[in-house]
């Protein structure tokens, strides 16, 4: 029996010596910082309570925070109504009638919607409007020039996703 000299075994583990060391895994960097995307939430989980909604839309139209004796009063009226869509919307309206409300005026509206809708989408959903959302509400500001800024935080304040939080 031959034994194998020490050049003849260089030879047969010479291809495993290359191919282990060619397999040797490299960290690349291409300097690219990871960003964290996180999805919009339109939908809420909890419903506000009669309370919570009033005092949130006093405060979103007043831009001030509202008494006990008014909100003990509005609560009483939504309470006695029995459709609770009637009901808020029957405050609604008698915040919108009341001269005191902190609403753009229309100049403003129309002057500048992209802000005035960022700017309303921030007051009544704490939130920004996706890019949707904001060119449909420009799109139709735009198109219909019977529309104050009145209706619109009507429209606001009355959507399904102001009654979540």
């Amino acid at each position: 029996m031959n034994m194998p000299t020490s050049k003849s075994l260089l030879w047969a583990f010479l291809p495993f010596l290359l191919l282990t060391g060619a397999c040797k895994e490299q960290a690349t960097s291409y300097g690219i910082e990871e960003v964290l995307v996180q999805p919009v939430d339109l939908s809420g989980k909890k419903e506000k309570t009669p309370e919570q909604y009033i005092a949130i839309l006093y405060a979103n139209l007043y831009q001030r925070a509202m008494s006990p004796n008014q909100l003990v009063k509005a609560t009483e009226t939504i309470t006695s109504i029995g459709d609770k869509q009637v009901a808020y919307e029957t405050v609604i309206s008698k915040f919108m009638n009341d001269p005191e409300i902190k609403l753009p005026s229309n100049e403003a509206m129309r002057s500048d919607p992209e802000a005035f809708i960022e700017e309303a989408y921030k007051r009544f959903f704490v939130r920004v409007p996706t890019q949707a959302e904001k060119t449909w509400m420009i799109n139709y500001i735009n198109s219909h020039p019977e529309v104050t800024p009145e209706h619109v935080y009507y429209a606001f304040a009355i959507s399904n996703e102001y009654y979540y939080y």
